[in-house]
């Protein structure tokens, strides 16, 4: 598929009618990155070279139907250096729309550093989609063993069941490496359902890491219930166990490991690492208020200059992108509903949010363009509002992760996994 032309520059002019004495933006001309439409990479043979980005301190988690191209492209224009993963994409999908695969799998250059997490159980089919994902130039490629929706772990082994077949899921990363130029990872639960001790975590990892080349794990620190508990249900009552996270840093130091689950603010992510963490991802905390969440990654987790200093900025940019691919791959595809929904977000907790949404709700019945939702609805907040840098609230959570080191579970050795870390050192 040819690439569509760059996105263009916002030209932006004052709203139309009386209702807003000011107009929606600044007027500024502040440049877009070029393509920051959503395009297939050229080739693997473009994959950004191994060590260009800088590591996986600060993640945002994959989110079925939260972080598609629109919201990663929000969340980039925020962070430079945070990596993006995209939603889950199951095997099977890319395999049986390989003839239509830039509408699950393509992405602005702009968004590397950039995962791609697959869903399945088949070795065949994984083998294909990875194959035909390697085109893509993802950074990194992940398998979901974590995630205990009914959609993903009722069907078969799939998800947070493959956590009961750490030797298939050994054997399907291996195959996933096999079939790319990138890394590869998992992305996991602590345990499932009763099989929830450190030791069957530990087990767990040391079977993967034994028969695949897989040296990054994400590992979400609560236990998933299969059973009798919802996907939001299963992300709230399974007790936090950071515990075994850090843990797993002392009996694995050869493996990288991301924390995930329960983190909610940059104070948090903070002292994870003050504690060890090799990283953190957040997932709802990084939707729900991307400006407050992602806003601080880039000075306060990797010590760069925030790209934006203002939501004006932010918007601008953002809204020459949305009018650039509006109906992109056909009627309403994508229309101005679902350009507008990572942005409903983006005043969290400020003065006006709750007018904006109202505006929103109804500009959304008619407005074509992102320039008019814009127009319509952006006089419900402030100057101030808009132009205010990204503020680090006072916080009590420096010393979230103290005490962990007093309820470390006791030291987990095999004779494979001592040959491993001597291996490593």
């Amino acid at each position: 598929m040819a690439m569509r032309a760059a996105a263009r520059q916002a030209i932006l002019s004052p709203p139309l009618g009386p209702r807003s004495p000011r107009p929606f933006l600044c007027g500024c001309s502040l440049s877009i990155a070029p393509r920051l439409e959503p395009c297939r990479a050229a080739s693997s043979t473009t994959a950004p070279a191994a060590g260009k980005h800088l590591p996986p301190l600060f993640s945002v988690a994959p989110m079925m139907d939260w972080t598609d191209n629109h919201y990663r492209t929000l969340a980039r224009l925020i962070s430079r250096h945070a990596w993006l993963y995209t939603e889950m994409v199951v095997a099977e999908t890319i395999v049986h729309q390989k003839d239509n695969l830039d509408r699950f799998l393509a992405f602005p250059e702009e968004q590397h550093p950039i995962v791609l997490q697959i869903g399945g159980s088949n070795l065949e089919n994984l083998a294909k989609a990875t194959e035909l994902a390697n085109d893509y130039s993802y950074d990194e490629i992940n398998l979901n063993c974590g995630c205990p929706s009914g959609k993903v772990a009722g069907h078969g082994c799939f998800g947070a069941r493959l956590m009961f077949d750490p030797e298939f899921v050994g054997d399907a990363m291996s195959t996933i490496a096999a079939n790319c130029d990138v890394p590869v990872s998992v992305k996991c639960r602590i345990g499932v359902d009763d099989r929830d001790s450190y030791e069957e975590l530990c087990e767990f990892v040391d079977k993967v890491i034994s028969k695949s080349p897989t040296r990054h794990f994400i590992i979400h620190a609560r236990k998933a219930l299969l059973s009798g508990l919802s996907p939001a249900e299963n992300r709230k009552i399974p007790p936090l166990k950071y515990e075994y996270y850090f843990a797993l840093l002392r009996d694995f130091p050869e493996i990288k490991f991301t924390l995930n689950g329960g983190i909610t603010n940059v104070s948090q992510v903070s002292a994870s690492m003050r504690q060890g963490a090799h990283g953190v991802m957040v997932g709802r905390a990084a939707y729900n208020n991307p400006w407050n969440m992602l806003g601080h990654v880039d000075g306060e987790i990797y010590g760069k200059q925030t790209r934006y200093i203002s939501r004006r900025q932010i918007l601008e940019n953002y809204q020459a992108y949305g009018d650039s691919i509006i109906d992109q791959y056909g009627p309403s595809r994508p229309n101005v509903r679902q350009l507008v929904k990572p942005l409903l977000n983006l005043f969290h907790s400020e003065p006006g949010n709750s007018l904006w949404k109202r505006k929103a709700d109804s500009a959304l019945r008619h407005c074509k363009t992102v320039k008019t939702f814009l127009e319509e609805t952006l006089d419900a907040i402030s100057d101030s509002v808009l132009d205010k840098p990204v503020n680090r609230e006072p916080s009590s959570d420096e010393e979230y992760f103290a005490s962990v080191d007093s309820l470390l579970p006791p030291k987990y050795t095999t004779p494979m996994h001592e040959r491993l870390v001597a291996a490593s050192t």
